[in-house]
């Protein structure tokens, strides 16, 4: 069954992140990351209802890294939950950012001069084996306890997208947001039914995703989807564990919910919203997602 009736989708437009205090996330994101601000706006009342499905007062910060953009959301009469200390990658709740970087070494010097934020990744940054792409990765955590991952492609083999932009700085822009996933084929299923596509897959169970996700021995098919193959686009992991996490409901202001904005495809019909230009859904292991159509 489709994810959204007759909707397919163009591009993910945006990633929304929950936040605390989404002035202080978003200096870090600048002054740690080379993200610049580029809207800050003030929501309510019904505008609020319709977007998020919560009343009470909403600040919003829109944040870009080249092309791309990541809104912070703070529910300032409704904060929700802070985010889990104990949530490992494996866990289906999980749900990073990869930003692409130019030089890791720059990268994470930039990065180490800014407090507040906790490695997830042992040893520093870990070149992944050819069969899993090569890149060199490290994963981390933002002072909130949003997941987000630095990658750095091998000369050899860098996305055209990406060769173009070197030479802008260190941090380039966000490549992905990988979700974890229970089930590939019923994740893939969900996601072609609101016009993904399989774009790449590969098993990693190489020591170094271990030392990379800070587990131990983990087995993980990775899955990327998209629409038009250009950045950002979705990863599914699906680790072969014992022990991971049964899904738990996230609420729309928890700080753990991170939520994947869709642009749809210009013949899209409206869903039957009541004329709303936001259709808001949930995917099979909770993750959130929304399809935006222009505000009238």
């Amino acid at each position: 069954m489709p994810a959204a009736p007759g909707v397919h989708v163009a591009r993910l437009q945006h990633v929304r992140l929950c936040s605390a205090d989404a002035k202080l996330l978003s200096r870090f994101y600048e002054s740690a990351l080379g993200f610049r601000q580029v809207a800050v706006e003030h929501l309510s009342g019904a505008r609020a209802q319709e977007r998020f499905g919560m009343a009470g007062r909403v600040l919003r910060i829109t944040l870009a890294l080249g092309a791309q953009r990541v809104k912070l959301v703070q529910f300032v009469d409704r904060p929700g939950c802070a985010y889990p200390a104990d949530l490992r990658s494996s866990d289906v709740r999980f749900q990073h950012i990869a930003i692409v970087v130019s030089d890791m070494t720059a990268a994470m010097a930039q990065l180490s001069q800014v407090s507040g934020w906790s490695p997830i990744t042992r040893y520093g940054p870990q070149q992944l084996p050819i069969s899993s792409g090569g890149v060199t990765a490290f994963k981390f955590r933002d002072p909130e306890g949003h997941p987000l991952e630095l990658l750095a492609f091998p000369d050899h083999a860098t996305p055209a997208y990406w060769s173009h932009m070197h030479g802008q700085g260190a941090f380039l822009g966000i490549d992905h947001s990988a979700i974890s996933v229970a089930d590939s084929a019923r994740s893939i299923a969900f996601y072609e039914g609101l016009g993904l596509s399989v774009s790449g897959h590969s098993l990693n169970d190489d020591a170094t995703q271990g030392l990379l996700d800070d587990l131990a021995h983990p087995v993980v098919e990775v899955t990327a989807l998209s629409a038009d193959h250009v950045p950002p686009h979705l990863e599914l992991l699906c680790y072969r564990e014992s022990g991971r996490a049964a899904p738990t409901e996230l609420r729309v202001n928890d700080i753990a919910t991170t939520c994947l904005i869709f642009e749809p495809m210009p013949r899209s019909a409206r869903p039957p919203t009541g004329g709303r230009s936001l259709c808001n859904l949930v995917d099979p292991d909770g993750h959130h997602l929304a399809i935006s159509w222009p505000e009238s």
